[in-house]
């Protein structure tokens, strides 16, 4: 897991470790977690650490991978609807579009 600090707010990227350094491409999609790694490596954590984070504060979430989707969900960063799959690794975007 990794926090990225921006101007707009946090971005949340999470990426199971069996879901790092690969290039997963289906059709038009592709998930490419090699090239990206420096985006997505942080703190190899289990999945109850990320109780310890602030969801209010993320304005966008890029997570990859089963265990990081499943603790994704509970949580509320996602909902099960929007994820997707690709060569059967489960990922999911998720942005929330402030009130102006």
């Amino acid at each position: 897991m990794k926090l990225h600090n921006t101007r707009d707010g946090k971005i949340l990227a999470m990426c199971d470790a069996s879901a790092l350094n690969r290039v997963l491409k289906e059709g038009e999609v592709i998930i490419d977690t090699k090239t990206y790694a420096d985006f997505y490596k942080g703190r190899l954590m289990n999945v109850e650490s990320l109780d310890s984070v602030a969801i209010s504060d993320i304005n966008s979430a890029n997570i990859v991978g089963e265990e990081s989707i499943n603790a994704a969900i509970e949580r509320y960063i996602i909902g099960k609807n929007n994820v997707k799959k690709v060569r059967g690794v489960p990922y999911a975007h998720a942005y929330r579009i402030p009130s102006r």
